[in-house]
């Protein structure tokens, strides 16, 4: 129970060891180097200021270090999260602070609500208990979500990069207004910007190629910067970062309006589950290599305090990032001091460096966040979600399609994505795999239509159920064996072998109870074999048990086939012989060496 209310024991006591100090300092000084520019393009991407970036890469990051399951993960601004922030917001506010700032009173408050909203609801999760939840998103939709997310994040900064305007409001559609203004704009390009950003973008992938362990966003940021002030960018029309507010951001109690709380909430519920999703993926691939325990709820607990706290002191919602958890972990990270270290060198930036920001131009801003998204591209993992399950192909695609045609409302492709995802899996389970089998040589039974010379016996039909009985599917259930009583008029019994059945719901239970009594009516006895315990819990707790009768309830197959026989045979005693699908023990040692 103490490590669960302070996990950060854990590891506490392992920074007194010289070699992990060293390892964490080395990490975190690492992280701050490529937090510092990322951390204000994400703050430009979210709508505000780029001082905000840096508000938000202290204390969530030094909260989620200390109150999450992982050492390595790296909390703070991200792409997608930032993105969907500024959505929400421009949605309600009719613009946001970066591109209005006569909006800034209105806009950053709702910022500070929603990073609240978003702790309070990752909190409440992980309290309770309920990591599960996201589980609803499943993987091939996160993955449709991620490339469009990607690519929209990506081409929204293409205005920065050519020098020109982004036409209409940030909640107007995004491909046929904004991005086709933009395009409409080419000819009006600003040369020394586009170089600018060009000459940013091939430094960072050509450092990343060639040199990966230097840091080349801050080698970016350094020599562009340096440029611009050189050959006075600003003054020739370029866009620069201008002048950033020193000091730490003061307490502050985010504005709860109740009305804005209904408004926000949906966004929030999708914004909370798609960083957790990305904070946790990356926790886990990094505790795979370094054999560390994760617990998805203590992650939701850090998560939801790091934004909590974040929300006093001038903060929009934050997330586990991918690239710089990444960075983290290559750098040598042991324990979550290296997010102490990062915390504190943006700290010191806040309060001494940020006048040698000035210069930085946005274009250089816009290429750092392009870089980051590329590597969050990959279409071959659509393709290949096809290739394991066509219905996770089309959810993937659709929600592909749904993310970009929406867009800016990323929120609303992911909800339809996820929504398709789960009416897919129950149109698979609506109709489950019912085999009729017969006895096979080896002993073992086997479906009749990929064995069609399989012995079978017309007293008694054994049917094979490869599906949980629930809402969905017991119809099918039912016609299914009802169609086998009628293609079979001369059967006694029907064996259910219920080894594939691992649920059974209230519907479910229903449906048994009256094909049960309605076969026992027609002179046809329904018996089961195989059932798993949970399904048994519900027989005997709706008394469907003893309606069945404990003697057509049997532990496996050739118990419950033994069984049938011989009440077969005492009821046919000059049939007493024929038993086609009892097992041949020694045909079945013959053709042991077949198997």
């Amino acid at each position: 129970m103490i490590h669960r209310l302070f996990p950060f024991l854990s590891w506490i006591n392992e920074v007194r060891d010289p070699a992990v100090f060293k390892a964490d300092m080395i990490a975190g000084i690492t992280v701050a180097l490529v937090l510092i520019p990322q951390s204000m393009a994400y703050a430009q991407l979210a709508g505000l200021p780029e001082v905000f970036g840096l508000y938000i890469s202290f204390l969530p990051v030094m909260i989620a270090a200390l109150w999450g399951s992982s050492r390595q993960l790296q909390t703070g601004p991200v792409a997608v999260v930032s993105l969907m922030t500024a959505t929400a917001l421009a949605t309600v506010v009719g613009g946001t602070a970066q591109s209005n700032p006569e909006l800034a009173a209105q806009y950053i408050p709702l910022a500070m609500l929603m990073a609240l909203m978003v702790g309070l609801f990752q909190l409440f999760l992980g309290v309770f208990r309920l990591g599960v939840v996201v589980n609803f998103l499943s993987h091939p939709v996160i993955v449709g979500f991620t490339n469009a997310a990607a690519m929209v994040i990506g081409l929204s900064q293409l205005s920065k990069i050519f020098g020109v305007s982004m036409p209409g409001a940030p909640s107007d559609h995004f491909l046929s207004v904004r991005i086709w203004g933009v395009v409409q704009q080419l000819g009006m390009t600003h040369l020394p910007t586009l170089l600018m950003g060009l000459g940013a973008f091939a430094l960072m992938w050509g450092m990343k190629r060639y040199v990966p362990k230097l840091p080349g966003v801050l080698v970016a940021v350094v020599l562009t910067t340096l440029l611009s002030w050189m050959i006075g960018f600003e003054h020739i029309g370029g866009s620069v970062v201008g002048s950033i507010p020193q000091g730490l951001p003061g307490f502050q109690l985010p504005a709860l309006d109740m009305e804005m709380v209904s408004i926000l909430f949906p966004s929030v519920i999708v914004i909370s589950l798609v960083g957790f999703m990305e904070a946790i993926s990356i926790a886990k691939a990094m505790a795979a290599k370094t054999k560390h325990r994760i617990d998805p709820n203590q992650e939701l607990i850090g998560q939801g305090l790091g934004n909590i706290t974040g929300s006093f002191f001038q903060s929009y919602p934050a997330s586990g990032s991918f690239s710089r958890s990444a960075v983290n972990l290559n750098a040598g990270a042991k324990t979550g001091f290296s997010s102490f270290v990062t915390a504190a060198i943006v700290v010191i930036t806040l309060l001494f460096l940020t006048p040698l920001l000035y210069h930085l131009p946005k274009a250089t801003l816009a290429a750092v966040i392009m870089m980051a998204v590329f590597g969050l591209i990959n279409f071959k993992a659509i393709k290949h979600a096809w290739k394991a399950n066509k219905h996770d192909g089309i959810a993937s695609f659709v929600t592909f399609v749904a993310t970009l045609g929406f867009a800016p409302h990323l929120d609303q492709g992911i909800l339809i994505g996820a929504g398709l995802a789960i009416i897919l899996y129950l149109f698979r389970t609506m109709s489950p795999r019912v085999a009729f089998l017969g006895r096979h040589l080896d002993g073992t039974m086997r479906d009749i239509t990929v064995h069609p010379d399989l012995p079978t016996d017309k007293r008694v039909v054994v049917m094979r159920f490869d599906g949980s009985l629930y809402f969905a599917n017991v119809s099918y259930f039912e016609d299914a064996l009802l169609e086998a009583a009628a293609d079979n008029k001369e059967a006694r019994f029907i064996l259910v072998v219920g080894d594939g059945i691992n649920q059974l719901d209230a519907s479910g239970e229903e449906v048994l109870r009256h094909v049960v009594e309605r076969m026992r009516d027609s002179g046809i006895i329904v018996v089961f074999s195989g059932l798993k315990r949970q399904v048994l819990r519900v027989m005997h707790r709706t008394k469907l048990f003893d309606i069945i009768g404990r003697e057509n309830i049997f532990a496996t197959e050739d118990m419950a086939l033994e069984s049938i026989y011989e009440r077969i045979n005492t009821l046919e005693p000059e049939k007493e012989q024929e038993q086609p699908l009892m097992p041949n023990i020694f045909q079945g040692k013959e053709n042991t060496s077949q198997i």
